[in-house]
C-alpha cells in the first residue's frame, strides 16, 4: 500500500474513532441525563398524586376514580396502589410505544428510571402505597432526535476534515509525488531538477537529489567536452573548425555507398590566389581570410543539411543532398564568399568552383578527378566561375516531383512495400536486431528501392507520416509472424515526430500490440534531435510508456551538442560511420570512442557502430567497449 494511502486510511481511522467516540460519549450523556430526569418525573409525580388523594380523605373508590382519570391522560405507564395489607387497591398498565424510534435503539439504549413510590394516608391512617413509572415514549423520542442531530453535526464535521485532510496530503503530495517522479526520470536516465519543497523532510530530500542530478550533470558535461576537444582534435581543421581532409574523405566514402548517394552533388572550392594574397597580406589576415571564407562555407551546409570541409591548404569540398541544386548553391556561395573577402583582401576574385554529381556505388577517385577537372577549368578562367563536371552536366533532371509523389502514395495504398533487413550484431556475434528500412516499388515492373532515395519528395509533400506509419505496421507484423526475431528497428524522420497525427497512430498501434512493442526499436539522426529535443524528449517518454526503444543514428557527428540529449532516457545510440572507418589506425578517434562508449554507459545507453566493414575495425570497437556493431563486416558473420 502506498505511503499517500496509509495517511489517508490513517486520517479516516482517527477521524472515524474521534467521531464515534463522540458520538457515543454524547449519546449516553444524553440518556442518564434523561433517565435522571424521568425518575426524578416519577418521584415529583407520584409524591403529587400521594398528596392530593390524602388531603381528600379518598376511599378506594376515589383512589381508583382518580387513577383511573389519571392514567387515561396518556402520560403513564403504571399507576399501582396497593393497601397496607399488601392487596393491590388498583393497577393501570400500558406499555406505549414510541413510533418514531426503532425498536433495536430502544433496546441498545434503554433508559432505566426509578420507579415514583409515595404513602397514602387519612390523617395518621395509612391508606396505601402509591408506584408511578411515568411513560418514556417522549424521553425516547428526544433521544433519538438528540442522536440524529448529533450524527449529522459529526457527519458534517468528519467531511469538514475529510477536506482539510485533503488539503494537507494535497500539500504534501505534490512535492512528494515531484521526488518520485524524479527518481523515476534518473532511473529511466532523465536527469531533471525539481521545485523545493515547503515542507521540511521533503525539502531536505529534494535538496539532496537536485544535487545528485547537479553532479551527474556536471560529471556528463565535463566528460563530453572532454571527449569533443578530441573528436575536434582528430577530425577538423584547427583554423577553421571545419572537417579535415581524411574525416571528409571518409564521409564522402560513405555517402556513396548508401542509397542517399543518388543525384547529391560534390563542390570543390579554391580560394582565389591565397598563396599571393598571404604574401602581400600577412599570416593574421591570410587566417582571418580562410576563417570568414570557412564561415560562408560552414552557414550554407548547416542550412542545407550537407557536409563542409577543408581539404587542402586553399581547397575546400561542400557534399549535398539531393534535393539542392548544385549550381544555385554555387552562385550563392559566391556572393557570400565576395561579400565576406572583398573587405579583407581589396580584390574582385574570390573563389572558383567544381561540380561532380554522385551516384550511387561510384568509385570516390573517379568522382574526385571528375570534380577537381572541372574546379580546373573554373580557374583557367581567371575570374569568379561555377563549371560542372561532363557526367554532371549530361545528368538528366529529376522525375516530376509531383508524379514521383503520386506514386508513392499509390504504391503505398497499393501494399508495394516492404521491408529489407540488415543485422545489428553484438561483439559475440548475437543477433541484437534488424535494422528494416522501408522498400517501395512504385510500379509493377520497376526494380524495389529504397524510400530514402525519394527524400526531396517525400518531404516537400508531406508523405514522411504515412511511410514510417507503414514501417511500423509492416515491422509489427514481421514480429508477429517470426516470435523467434529479438528486435526491429526503424527509422523515422523528423517530420513525423512532429506530426501529431502520426504520433497518436503510433501509440494506439504499440498499445494495441503491446506484446510485440518491446521487440520494436524507432530511430532518429541525431541531427534532427538536435534541432527539436523537447520533441524528442516528449516522444521518447511516450514510445517507453508503451514499452518501446528509442535511439539515435549516425551519433557523433554533432557531438558538441550532446548536452541536450543526456537527460532523453535514450536506449541505444549508433555511432556515425565516419568515426569507424579506419578506427585502427586512428588512436584519437579511439580515445573518443572509448570516452564515448564509457559516458553513455553510465547514463544506460548501449552503443553500437554503423559501417564495420573488417575485423580490425571489430577489434577497435571491442577495445573501445562498443555493445555491438553493423555493416557489411556483421552481414558477412550473420
Amino acid at each position: 500500500m502506498s505511503m499517500y494511502r496509509q495517511l489517508w486510511l490513517a486520517i479516516i481511522l482517527s477521524t472515524l474513532m474521534a467521531l464515534l467516540g463522540g458520538l457515543l460519549a454524547s449519546t449516553l450523556n444524553a440518556r442518564n441525563y434523561l433517565s435522571e430526569q424521568l425518575s426524578s418525573k416519577n418521584s415529583d409525580n407520584a409524591a403529587s398524586l400521594a398528596l392530593a388523594l390524602s388531603q381528600q380523605s379518598a376511599d378506594s373508590v376515589i383512589i381508583e376514580l382518580t387513577v383511573a382519570a389519571l392514567f387515561d391522560g396518556g402520560h403513564y405507564e403504571l399507576i399501582r396502589v396497593i393497601d397496607p395489607t399488601g392487596q393491590t387497591m388498583v393497577e393501570r398498565v400500558a406499555r406505549q410505544q414510541a413510533k418514531t424510534v426503532p425498536d433495536w435503539f430502544m433496546k441498545v439504549l434503554p433508559l432505566s428510571a426509578a420507579p415514583g413510590q409515595a404513602q397514602i394516608s387519612n390523617g395518621w391512617k395509612q391508606l396505601g402505597t402509591l408506584t408511578l413509572i411515568s411513560t418514556s415514549r417522549f424521553a425516547y423520542e428526544s433521544l433519538w432526535k438528540n442522536v440524529l442531530q448529533l450524527v449529522a453535526a459529526l457527519g458534517l464535521a468528519g467531511m469538514v476534515a475529510g477536506y482539510l485532510g485533503t488539503l494537507v496530503l494535497r500539500r504534501l503530495r505534490e512535492p512528494l509525488q515531484r521526488v518520485i517522479d524524479q527518481a523515476n526520470a534518473i532511473s529511466d536516465r532523465r536527469f531533471e531538477l525539481i521545485e523545493v519543497p515547503d515542507v521540511p523532510e521533503l525539502k531536505q530530500l529534494a535538496i539532496a537529489m537536485n544535487s545528485t542530478v547537479s553532479r551527474l550533470k556536471g560529471m556528463f558535461a565535463e566528460e563530453a567536452q572532454r571527449l569533443e576537444v578530441l573528436r575536434v582534435t582528430a577530425n577538423y581543421d584547427t583554423v577553421t573548425g571545419l572537417a579535415n581532409r581524411t574525416f571528409f574523405l571518409i564521409q564522402l566514402l560513405d555517402t556513396l555507398d548508401s542509397e542517399e548517394a543518388a543525384d547529391g552533388s560534390l563542390l570543390l572550392i579554391r580560394l582565389a590566389d591565397f598563396s599571393r594574397r598571404s604574401q602581400r597580406l600577412g599570416p593574421q589576415t591570410s587566417q582571418d581570410m580562410l576563417k570568414a571564407f570557412a564561415a560562408v562555407l560552414s552557414e550554407h551546409a548547416t542550412r542545407l543539411g550537407g557536409v563542409a570541409a577543408r581539404i587542402g591548404d586553399s581547397d575546400f569540398a561542400l557534399l549535398l543532398p539531393s534535393q539542392s541544386p548544385p549550381q544555385d548553391v554555387g552562385q550563392s556561395l559566391l556572393t557570400a564568399f565576395s561579400k565576406a573577402l572583398t573587405p579583407l583582401h581589396g580584390e574582385k576574385s574570390t573563389a572558383y568552383i567544381g561540380i561532380g554529381k554522385l551516384q550511387r556505388g561510384q568509385d570516390m577517385a573517379g568522382l574526385m578527378a571528375e570534380a577537381s577537372a572541372a574546379l580546373a577549368i573554373a580557374q583557367a578562367e581567371g575570374t569568379d566561375a561555377i563549371r560542372m563536371s561532363g557526367s554532371a552536366a549530361g545528368t538528366t533532371a529529376p522525375d516530376d516531383a509531383d508524379a514521383t509523389a503520386r506514386a508513392i502514395k499509390l504504391a503505398l495504398e497499393q501494399g508495394r512495400a516492404r521491408l529489407a533487413s540488415f543485422p545489428v550484431l553484438d561483439l559475440q556475434g548475437q543477433l541484437v536486431h534488424r535494422e528494416c528500412p522501408l522498400e517501395l516499388k512504385l510500379d509493377e515492373d520497376d526494380d524495389w528501392q529504397a524510400v530514402t532515395r525519394f527524400r526531396h519528395v517525400t518531404e516537400p509533400f508531406n508523405l514522411s507520416p504515412l511511410i514510417d506509419l507503414t514501417a511500423v505496421r509492416l515491422a509489427l507484423e514481421k514480429l508477429r509472424g517470426q516470435p523467434g526475431l529479438t528486435g526491429v528497428s526503424l527509422q523515422l524522420s523528423a517530420a513525423s515526430l512532429g506530426d501529431t497525427s502520426f504520433n497518436k497512430s503510433l501509440l494506439t498501434l504499440l498499445k494495441t500490440n503491446a506484446a510485440l512493442a518491446n521487440r520494436l526499436s524507432l530511430e532518429m539522426p541525431e541531427a534532427d534531435a538536435i534541432k527539436n529535443p523537447e520533441r524528442l524528449r516528449t516522444f521518447v517518454t511516450q514510445v517507453r510508456k508503451s514499452s518501446g526503444r528509442v535511439g539515435l543514428k549516425h551519433f557523433g557527428r554533432d557531438f558538441s551538442h550532446v548536452g541536450v540529449l543526456h537527460d532523453m532516457g535514450l536506449d541505444f545510440v549508433k555511432v556515425d560511420s565516419s568515426f569507424i572507418r579506419g578506427l585502427q589506425y586512428s588512436a584519437d578517434n579511439q580515445v573518443f570512442l572509448k570516452g564515448l562508449a564509457k559516458v553513455a554507459h553510465k547514463m544506460g545507453m548501449q552503443v553500437y557502430a554503423e559501417g564495420v566493414i573488417d575485423r580490425a575495425e571489430l577489434a577497435a570497437l571491442e577495445a573501445a567497449s562498443f555493445d555491438g556493431a553493423a555493416g557489411p563486416a556483421m552481414r558477412e558473420a550473420a
